[in-house]
């Protein structure tokens, strides 16, 4: 019986790696899959070595590292001396995962890698550990197989995931009398990320943009989009002063009724991007941690769909251009200035005519059930 073991971090890649796992069960019925994740990995029949609580947490901090090293050990030592699988899928996360590949490698353990560390981004010398520990890389954007070809690491393009998961548009009128919205006002969202360590960052800040917006313009309205992974008790303490709704574990369904978003950098604006919903990226952090991503960066521009078009289409506010009257006045534009929301609406569109149609989920398990049938 062939065996796997997946490494997720964080709950999108949790996400993904229950398509794949769906999928590969369909070509091997009765494989044997366990790994780090959530409910996603356990509903697609995986058994959880640990789940992901420790994993998502982000910073710095002394108690973080620990928990990364002492869960780090123990997948490698069960892996290892006990589990020994075929083949380890890791997924996303690629501080976490990079280092463990390590470790497999010299076990001899094959390493396969979906969702790989974004190095055409920043921190491009990891490049380099992938070349020496990952037997093959599975990609998302058509210019990562270029990148990595280039430095002689077998790569396979399996297309950008969300192309081919992300469901079709709510209807409008359904979503908002479901939600006891205003069909007669404009829909502005909020999504403030899915980590406790970007709510304190930023919820403050959107709000006070909200607050700026409702008073200057009363014919919109507003929704803070809860990420399923954090509990009522992070947000409530930020929405004490509002009367703003907040809807949980419909993302992709508010982003698509939607006139305009202010967003956290992340997945979620490609979400939007292949929505066609006019948006602006802000994003805040410590100083400390934003000059040492100046320092790794390898590119400009951090918001995916200017990434993927290589031209600013979405408007970036980081750190100190992060503030209320700034986000409001961008907001303001894409909402009112005709021309250039219809501009911004086209450019968005070209950027879905850029990424493959494949089904990223079936082709990375295609690519491993080849690889276990010749092992």
């Amino acid at each position: 019986m062939k065996k796997i073991f997946v490494i997720t971090g964080e709950y999108s890649g949790d996400i993904h790696a229950g398509k794949v796992i769906e999928e590969l069960k369909k070509l091997y019925p009765d494989i044997m899959i366990e790994g780090v994740g959530g409910e996603n990995l356990k509903k697609a029949g995986a058994k959880l070595f640990s789940d992901q609580k420790k994993m998502s947490a982000m910073g710095i901090s002394i108690k973080i590292l620990i928990d990364h090293l002492t869960l780090g050990k123990r997948i490698v030592d069960y892996l290892t001396r006990e589990y020994k699988p075929d083949l380890v899928l890791c997924i996303d996360y690629g501080a976490f995962n990079l280092n463990i590949s390590k470790f497999l490698k010299r076990a001899g353990i094959p390493v396969y890698y979906y969702i790989p560390p974004q190095v055409w981004a920043s921190r491009k010398w990891r490049i380099n550990t992938i070349k020496k520990n990952i037997t093959e890389v599975l990609c998302i954007f058509p210019f990562e197989k270029t990148m990595y070809e280039s430095c002689g690491i077998k790569t396979h393009y399996c297309g950008h995931p969300l192309v081919s998961q992300l469901p079709a548009p709510a209807v409008k009128k359904e979503f908002f009398a479901k939600h006891g919205l205003d069909e007669g006002k404009k829909l502005v969202s909020i999504f403030p990320g899915s980590r406790p360590f970007e709510l304190r960052n930023l919820m403050g800040v959107f709000i006070k943009t909200a607050k700026l917006l409702q008073k200057k313009h009363p014919d919109l309205q507003f929704c803070i989009s809860h990420a399923p992974n954090l509990s009522d008790d992070v947000y409530d303490k930020y929405l004490k002063s509002t009367d703003f709704k907040v809807i949980k574990g419909e993302n992709q369904a508010l982003l698509s009724v939607s006139d305009s978003l202010i967003l956290a950098s992340g997945t979620v604006a490609l979400e939007a991007c292949l929505y066609k919903v006019p948006m602006i990226i802000a994003y805040r952090g410590p100083w400390l941690l934003y000059f040492i991503y100046l320092l790794v960066r390898c590119i400009k521009r951090v918001c995916l769909p200017n990434i993927i078009a290589d031209k600013d289409i979405v408007p970036e506010l980081l750190m100190a251009k992060a503030k209320p009257d700034i986000i409001a006045y961008e907001t303001e534009k894409l909402l009112y200035d005709k021309p250039y929301r219809e501009q911004k609406i086209q450019e968005l569109g070209s950027v879905k005519e850029l990424l493959s149609d494949k089904v990223s989920s079936k082709e990375a398990a295609r690519e491993i059930s080849d690889f276990l049938k010749d092992s």
